[in-house]
């Protein structure tokens, strides 16, 4: 999966280890969504091939919860505490 040009917001940054998150962006790069639902992971797996939008799902430690979205055109993919979004 390409992953374009990388960014991550600064709130995202501050709690979630660089390690972490570079960890989880691999295993994204690789097809794995982490915890996102049946059906999330179903469009993902479509998206791969018809060029659309991938939204993952990690946790960090203190069940911090955030997302990787890669966009459809593969240009942009943006790390984000999920409720940021």
């Amino acid at each position: 999966l390409p992953l374009g040009y990388v960014v991550a917001t600064p709130s995202v940054l501050a709690q979630v280890p660089r390690s972490k998150l570079e960890a989880e962006l691999e295993r994204q790069r690789n097809g794995g969504w982490g915890i996102v639902c049946h059906q999330d992971w179903a469009a993902n797996d479509y998206a791969l091939t018809h060029r659309g939008r991938i939204l993952s799902a990690y946790r960090a430690a203190d069940d911090i919860k955030f997302w990787i979205i890669t966009e459809a055109d593969r240009s942009v993919t943006t790390i984000l505490l999920a409720k940021e979004y």
